[in-house]
């Protein structure tokens, strides 16, 4: 009796033990901005005794998430800005959400370029920008506007700019052809984009680590001076923080409650969690980092006058539109405004994608090429792009050109169809073919890109280095999985030229469309 006794006993606290919220990790999505920041929030889960999640989106796949017919299985989120709850949580599933600090989006121009252009130590306007982009002075960093928040604030501040003292977003400025005109020419300065801001950052690291650094980054504050503090670190030349004298657009970083029936106890972790983030102690851990708190709250950390970083500053916040006009921005920058893009896309039809595999890759196709479909993720081509199809198994099947015009797409889509697949793997073939198709556009203000959509490893021994170097002309190379593929190879790519692997296992729609943020 006694020995039952213990049993049942032990029983029940194990019973117990799973009632709370410890027993499914309480899952968070964050904006990749909010990364740095992480340890915060597991210190708070530890204390609590309760094992969380945190994972990382983009501002519109969040936008996205929420928008949704099946409610996301996810218990917050923590984007950068409550712009894209306001654009896409229509069916009101986000509660109680409150912005837990402040950063507006700055430009980082690189010490010696920024003394070059005579910037140090005086006021600098949008047309500032804009005359140095024209004069082929100045390229930059940017994420793209309908990927992610940062690049969506650096574009809206630029066209507020473009009429009036810029202090606010005019609508007229859609319609208004000098205004297009002059955002077109500043969105002509990018170097790189990409669809998070935290990858942004890290990729300016990287090259000026290895001694080819780009001139510039449209970027956070707060980021600005997570790489300052990187580069300070390494003895690297700094970014000088550029805060357009018309004013910024803001990330206000809101963490909100996402309602699809957990219970009382995940809703009371919740409140406790953000309770925690917006007290005094967490407050001041936040402004440490650079990022703005509410007034009275915490003490900002020192200004750093040698790159001109002072979080004490007044900065204009530049008014927005209500969502409706924001979305129609969205869609001109991504139609009209953007740099082109130059993208091939190798297909992996060999043998192993039989079946499930070929029937996904045909409908992410699909969405990619159908503008109806790819305009709902605002990943839709202009008629300026140049697309590069290529099927391969162990030897390049074909090679299609097409633009974004909707004849061109459904052309290019018709000839995916008739694809089936079998044979062997050479992903490296196909990637010397799209090296070669891309050359004659490379010196046509395009900003170019190689995507590799594979399921498996190539057969061929690895010499994608040396075809990189010899015929890749510094073109980044992009990988999507399938399945359970075997990353290896994709990663070395990436590694090598910059760019990164996107997993299309879970859902291979979503990694097309990530991947597109990054052209």
């Amino acid at each position: 009796m006694k020995r039952l006794a213990i049993v049942l006993a032990a029983a029940a606290i194990g019973l117990l033990a799973g009632c709370g919220p410890s027993r499914t990790p309480f899952h968070i999505i964050a904006g990749s901005e909010q990364k740095s920041l992480e340890p915060l929030i597991l210190d708070f889960c530890k204390q609590q005794h309760t094992e969380c999640r945190i994972d990382y989106k983009g501002s519109l796949d969040i936008g996205l998430m929420l928008d949704a017919e099946a409610a996301p299985e996810v218990d917050a989120i923590w984007p950068a800005s409550s712009l894209w709850v306001e654009m896409y949580d229509s069916r009101r599933r986000v509660k109680a959400l409150k912005s837990i600090y402040t950063t507006p989006v700055i430009l980082g121009v690189r010490m010696d370029k920024a003394k070059d252009l005579g910037w140090v130590g005086r006021s600098v306007r949008m047309t500032d920008v804009l005359s140095a982009v024209k004069a082929h002075k100045l390229s930059f960093l940017m994420t793209s506007a309908t990927q992610s928040n940062s690049g969506a604030a650096a574009y809206l501040s630029m066209l507020a700019s473009t009429l009036g003292d810029g202090s606010r977003l005019d609508p007229s400025a859609l319609q208004d052809a000098a205004a297009q005109a002059m955002v077109k020419t500043l969105l002509q300065g990018v170097a790189r984009s990409s669809g998070s801001s935290g990858w942004l950052k890290d990729l300016y690291l990287d090259t000026a680590k290895a001694g080819q650094p780009y001139e510039a980054m449209w970027n956070y504050e707060a980021v600005i001076k997570e790489a300052n503090d990187v580069l300070r670190s390494r003895g690297g030349s700094l970014l000088y923080a550029i805060y357009p004298a018309e004013g910024s657009t803001y990330a206000d970083a809101p963490l909100g409650y996402v309602e699809h029936g957990q219970g009382q106890a995940n809703r009371s972790f919740f409140d406790k969690l953000q309770a925690f983030l917006l007290s005094a102690k967490a407050q001041q851990q936040i402004a440490s980092s650079g990022r703005r708190t509410a007034p009275g709250m915490a003490s900002p950390p020192k200004s750093e006058a040698d790159w001109n970083f002072d979080p004490s500053r007044t900065v204009p916040s530049i008014g927005l539109p209500e969502p409706a006009i924001i979305s129609k921005s969205l869609t001109l920058y991504q139609e009209v405004l953007r740099r082109p893009s130059l993208t091939a896309l190798c297909l992996d039809f060999s043998g192993s994608m039989q079946g499930k595999g070929e029937a996904q890759l045909k409908a992410a196709m699909r969405t990619l090429l159908n503008p109806s479909e790819a305009s709902r993720s605002l990943i839709q081509w202009s008629r300026a792009d140049h697309i590069i199809v290529i099927p391969f198994d162990a030897t390049v099947r074909t090679v299609l050109e097409g633009d974004g015009d909707a004849t061109s797409q459904a052309r290019l889509m018709a000839s995916v169809e008739t694809e089936t697949a079998g044979g062997g793997t050479d992903m490296y073939a196909c990637a010397s073919a799209a090296f070669k198709a891309m050359q004659p556009y490379l010196n046509k203000g395009y900003l170019p890109a190689l995507v590799l959509m594979t399921d498996g490893r190539s057969e061929r021994e690895n010499d994608f280095a040396q075809v990189w170097r010899t015929e890749g002309h510094q073109i980044p190379v992009f990988g999507v999985t399938f399945g359970d593929a075997d990353k290896t190879q994709l990663n070395q790519a990436a590694d090598l030229t910059r760019a990164r692997v996107f997993d299309g296992g879970k859902n291979l729609t979503e990694a097309f469309r990530s991947a597109r943020g990054y052209n």
